[in-house]
């Protein structure tokens, strides 16, 4: 369910609006690869099963976590597609709420979660309540063409980001990372995040825990979903897009983060991300 002017958020990185609302319920999702966007992003599950990589986490969300995605955070859904996949997603111009509420603080929440990595709001029964309740006027009033419709979307929506506020000083945005876990995989994780700029072949890897080159990779496979060739540069391109947008210059993060080929940065981030760097920096 989303809104009429749907074509206007079809370009990824920009939105004309000042927030555009989703409702989708489908079989499948649209599994895409790490990405980010130039807008605040909430993601709210309903039904199904999906688990989200955040920068260096990965969450199991359970019906009614709430995902706080602050702008030019790298992410991606894995979505187990057995199973329908119901989801809210809202897309945020945090320029147009500060302008109708400066001191409010509407988005506080998205910048601590941005800067302690702890993205996941997990609401109490009564909170989802009050969920539903904003959920309801929200789709009530976005198809509505009745005197005021408009506002009591922006009442909503403010309204919710008060409720996102108050979860998180109230200590329920967290960092909950589920599922089965090897700790020999996991030691090997933590090793990759912590040396990026190493060799970080499988060979190497797979020494570092002595275990055989095929077990190796049967055990990184079933609890990445990835190769490690590809986790690794992944996670290289996502510590130098967050090293970029923290200011460090392109040429340095890309060495920073083991790539010694400047050109082959550039094509391998542009080819993850949809921007040079140097458009990320902006």
């Amino acid at each position: 369910m989303a809104a009429k002017t749907e074509k206007k958020v079809a370009r990824e990185g920009y939105l004309e609006e000042n927030y555009h609302y989703f409702h989708l319920r489908d079989t499948a999702g649209a599994e895409r690869d790490f990405h980010f966007h130039d807008f605040d992003k909430i993601v709210l599950l309903i039904a199904g099963r999906v688990d989200y990589a955040m920068e260096s986490t990965v969450y199991t969300l359970r019906p009614w976590d709430i995902l706080l995605v602050r702008r030019h955070t790298i992410h991606k859904a894995l979505i187990d597609k057995s199973e329908p996949y119901e989801r809210v997603i809202l897309y945020l111009d945090r320029r147009f709420f500060d302008r109708l509420m400066p001191d409010a603080g509407l988005f506080d929440c998205f910048d601590r979660a941005d800067e302690t990595g702890r993205y996941l709001c997990t609401p109490d029964a009564d909170q989802i309540a009050q969920l539903r309740a904003l959920l309801s006027s929200l789709e009530e009033n976005l198809h509505a063409g009745a005197f005021g419709a408009g506002a009591m979307c922006d009442a909503a929506i403010i309204q919710l980001l008060v409720l996102l506020g108050r979860l998180a000083v109230s200590g329920a945005v967290e960092g909950r990372h589920e599922g089965a876990h090897d700790e020999k995989i996991d030691a090997v994780l933590s090793y990759i995040n912590e040396n990026l700029a190493a060799p970080l072949d499988v060979d190497t890897l797979c020494q570092l825990v002595h275990i055989s080159r095929y077990h190796f990779m049967r055990l990184f496979k079933a609890q990445t979903g990835s190769s490690v060739h590809a986790y690794v540069r992944s996670r290289r391109l996502m510590r130098a897009a967050r090293l970029i947008r923290e200011g460090m210059s392109a040429a340095r993060a890309a060495e920073e983060c083991g790539f010694a080929d400047y050109s082959a940065f550039h094509r391998a981030f542009r080819a993850a991300f949809g921007v040079s760097p140097g458009k990320l920096k902006s």
